[in-house]
């Protein structure tokens, strides 16, 4: 990209100028997901051409960012999350699928999770997740009744190859998720079962304020994005409809 970057541009590195930048994320053809993508790596190379002395200048702080456009909701479906179960021939990576799927955590939450952090007497996990941001959820009966063998002093999903991470990454959470998703013949990533999760809540009656403080977002907007509204739910809205009497 960077290559076709000063192609366009015509000129040498040393020679880039904001405008050849802007140029080039603006040209024509381009979705707004392609030129922040774009973007942000010209950012980085410009970055590592300062960082190394070769430009006392960065030409990419005095252009506009792209703005990255939300990604749509993309949950699992029920029937897909069921297979995705019988698929995890692990203890640990069913844990891993229920924590994901019944608490809305993100890999890296799963990955360190500990003993210490549920309260069995109230069903409550502790989660520190982004930006170091801690909070507290409560968790539902099934999820809890699959906690109970589960240790309470010591690392759930413990890393036995490392000398350095008492826990697991969270690529390797990643991985054993997506192995099983493979294994059931399923197309898509971990994080959608966290979109089934807040999916899920709605779909069951929960209010968006509710499932925003589940999912910890600080806005209802994002709420929204993570959830979505099927096919469905449009027809038993649209049943509802009819002319007026005459």
């Amino acid at each position: 990209m960077i290559t076709a970057l000063f192609e366009h541009a015509g000129v040498a590195p040393l020679e880039l100028t904001p405008l050849h930048i802007i140029a080039f994320v603006a040209r024509e053809g381009l979705s707004q997901a392609s030129r922040a993508s774009y973007h942000a790596s010209i950012r980085a190379w410009c970055k590592w051409l300062m960082w190394n002395d070769y430009r006392a200048d960065d030409p990419s702080v005095k252009t506009p960012r792209p703005k990255r456009p939300a990604g749509a909701p993309r949950p699992i479906l029920d029937e897909q999350l069921v297979r995705l179960l019988r698929a995890a021939n692990r203890r640990r990576t069913r844990m891993m699928i229920l924590l994901a799927a019944l608490a809305g955590l993100r890999i890296h939450e799963v990955a360190k999770i500990h003993g210490r952090d549920l309260d069995h007497s109230s069903g409550v996990l502790t989660v520190t997740g982004k930006g170091g941001k801690t909070a507290m959820i409560p968790l539902s009966d099934e999820l809890l009744r699959e906690c109970e063998s589960w240790p309470t002093d010591d690392w759930w999903f413990p890393s036995y190859g490392s000398a350095t991470l008492p826990h697991v990454t969270p690529g390797a959470v990643g991985a054993a998720i997506s192995s099983a998703m493979q294994r059931a013949g399923i197309v898509g990533t971990p994080h959608q079962l966290r979109h089934w999760y807040g999916t899920a809540l709605l779909k069951r009656g929960a209010d968006l304020r509710l499932v925003q403080g589940l999912m910890r977002h600080e806005s209802p907007a994002t709420t929204a994005r993570y959830t979505k509204v099927d096919m469905e739910q449009l027809r038993s809205g649209i049943a509802r409809l009819s002319l007026p009497a005459a």
